[in-house]
């Protein structure tokens, strides 16, 4: 692998979280404005925990639709660590890893909802029984 494969295309020059709309948004070095929401975030972590350690072993997340940020981290000048509401903190988001879910947003998030509709799930909280 080369050394470029590690070398983000571009680098954050703002980030922030807009707490009421649960989005973060990125302002990158070349202009574009990235917003991707919490949920989206959460369950397209890149943690082993969500992603497993080969592609058919992702696990697919449900009832995140009202999760939010609690904090975010910088991880040396490549990433950042999220800490959600539901204590899920284990996905470092790298700069390129933040980008690819800008650019792949919309196919992302049909195939969760295709996912939770294939296995009678729902994007909304299980309530208390």
């Amino acid at each position: 692998m080369s050394a470029n494969a590690f070398t983000p295309n571009h680098i954050p020059v703002e980030i922030n979280y807009l707490k009421e709309d649960k989005i973060l948004e990125i302002i990158w070095d070349d202009g574009i404005n990235t917003r991707l929401s919490a949920e989206l975030l959460r369950v397209e972590s890149p943690s082993a925990e969500v992603q497993g350690h080969h592609p058919s072993e992702k696990k697919i997340i449900s009832g995140r639709k009202y999760v939010g940020i609690i904090d975010i981290e910088p991880v040396g000048q490549y990433a950042v660590k999220i800490t959600f509401d539901d204590l899920h903190d284990s996905g470092i988001y790298s700069w390129h890893y933040l980008r690819e879910l800008h650019e792949n947003q919309q196919q992302l998030w049909q195939s969760y909802e295709q996912a939770l509709k294939d296995r009678g799930l729902s994007r909304e909280p299980r309530k208390p029984v």
